[in-house]
């Protein structure tokens, strides 16, 4: 069952030991995927918000 984070500094403290980073772009949202190899983490953010926080995510970023 994926855990859903609403802390943007503990979702990039997450990012460490995550695989990679799955970003979905929905219409008025943008939701980040994080795949631990244990856990699969998610955030929902707007726009502006998903950019300043893909900056400083410490895996591989990919867009589906």
């Amino acid at each position: 069952m994926p855990a859903q984070i609403s802390d943007v500094e503990e979702f990039v403290r997450i990012s460490e030991r995550a695989e990679e980073c799955r970003v979905k772009r929905l219409e008025d949202v943008v939701k980040l995927k994080l795949r631990t190899p244990s856990r699969l983490y998610t955030m929902k953010l707007n726009a502006e918000e998903a950019a300043e926080v893909l900056k400083r995510l410490k895996c591989e970023v990919v867009e589906t």
